[in-house]
């Protein structure tokens, strides 16, 4: 294996990490053995959840005040340098 990845390991590395692999190998037997028939598949471990708020509709900046510290601007928008020919 380490040579496949090019690896250069010591005798005590290959010893270690062998143990280590042997160590998961078993692990995942173990899990095989776990019933999961009616489980349904899932991306994660943790259901994500995005909270959401409703839309309301609130005064913004007004244009001066929000080009104020604009490098460029091109009427009432910022300028910026073209960037697709």
């Amino acid at each position: 294996m380490s040579l496949l990845g090019r690896l250069e390991l010591t005798r005590e590395e290959k010893q270690k990490y062998q143990a280590q692999l042997d160590d998961i190998l078993k692990y995942m037997e173990m899990l095989e053995e776990v019933p999961t028939d009616d489980v349904e598949p899932m991306a994660g471990p943790v259901e994500l959840y995005t909270p959401l708020r409703e839309d309301e509709v609130k005064p913004s900046l007004p244009i001066e005040e929000a080009l104020a510290n604009a490098p460029a601007r091109k009427g009432t928008s910022f300028k910026v340098p073209k960037v697709i020919e």
